[in-house]
């Protein structure tokens, strides 16, 4: 098994860590254009391998893509992060013809390989990488559920004062601060509806704090987080490459489910070795869907600068 992950900065060389540190991969390449960067981040990297017990190879590369081929996934965080004040839409342009040209040197080499997108704004990159690359719409996967709904959980398990893994709890909709949708009419502690434990104000808090919690890390640390988003990639892609079947919230492309086609959205799919396998349906109530129906208005107008590119 060989993974690639392209982006050697703060979230790319943190999923990249994860990723091997759990030896999801024998073989695992880290790609960026700056000259040398991969290349000491993979070294540092394997110098922790005796340290932390695992056998996994890192190669670093500047720009040689020739060393990707082969790859059965690929990571992609490539692109500038966010700065303070700055929205995810304002990376459209930059962001957008990095990714499209990331992806077309990818598949010369890796025609098969699953695309897991990390990119902001990353329901447009999504977009248009499924758009511009030809590839089967199941291998094309946006990550910014996983990470909107680990910060979700975060945020109940202070207000309930528990362990955050005794949490299900999932956000759907854009991956954006007045896109996303947390479902916190879903969300249990041990099968028990959190709604039982939270009066309305913490749950309306909650709800709040998790949409802003990208644009929170953002100023208080003057860029975009890297350690969640990383961990998020990662789980990401053990899900897929070890066939797990996990039901995870990502961006992929939609053709009617909850009412919405032509367009990328995070939704909750199962994934394995074939990308997402499914979309599973959580039957939204009126306001659930009344929300949804706006973040993708709110996605497709995004969408819209693309044409203008």
């Amino acid at each position: 098994m060989k993974v690639t992950v392209v982006g050697a900065g703060a979230v790319g060389a943190t999923t990249a860590d994860n990723i091997a540190r759990r030896e999801l991969c024998e073989e695992l390449v880290l790609l960026d254009i700056k000259e040398g960067l991969a290349e000491g981040k993979a070294l540092d990297m394997t110098q922790t391998a005796a340290l932390l017990g695992f056998d996994t190879k890192i190669t670093g590369s500047t720009s040689d893509y020739s060393k990707t081929k082969g790859s059965d996934v690929v990571v992609i965080t490539s692109g500038l992060p966010r700065k303070p004040g700055m929205t995810r839409e304002e990376l459209i342009g930059t962001n957008a013809n990095i990714v499209k040209g990331v992806t077309q040197n990818i598949l010369q080499y890796s025609p098969d390989a699953i695309i897991v997108v990390i990119s902001n704004p990353m329901d447009t990159m999504t977009y248009l990488t499924l758009q511009s690359s030809g590839v089967a719409k199941n291998k094309i996967i946006g990550m910014g559920g996983i990470l909107d709904s680990a910060r979700f959980k975060c945020y109940l398990s202070m207000a309930l004062n528990c362990s955050p893994n005794d949490l299900n709890a999932i956000v759907i909709g854009g991956h954006g601060d007045t896109t996303m949708i947390p479902l916190i009419r879903y969300a249990t502690w041990n099968s028990v509806p959190v709604t039982e434990f939270l009066s309305a104000e913490q749950q309306q808090k909650i709800v709040a704090d998790t949409m802003v919690g990208g644009a929170t890390l953002t100023k208080l640390i003057g860029t975009s987080a890297w350690y969640a988003p990383g961990a998020a990639g990662a789980a990401l892609v053990e899900s897929i490459v070890r066939d797990e079947k996990k039901l995870f919230s990502c961006c992929v492309s939609l053709d009617g489910e909850y009412g919405q086609k032509d367009i990328c959205l995070g939704v909750p799919v199962v994934l394995g070795k074939n990308g997402w396998e499914k979309i599973v349906d959580y039957k939204l109530n009126g306001d659930e869907q009344a929300a949804f129906n706006k973040s993708a208005d709110a996605v497709r107008n995004m969408n819209d600068v693309l044409k203008m590119l």
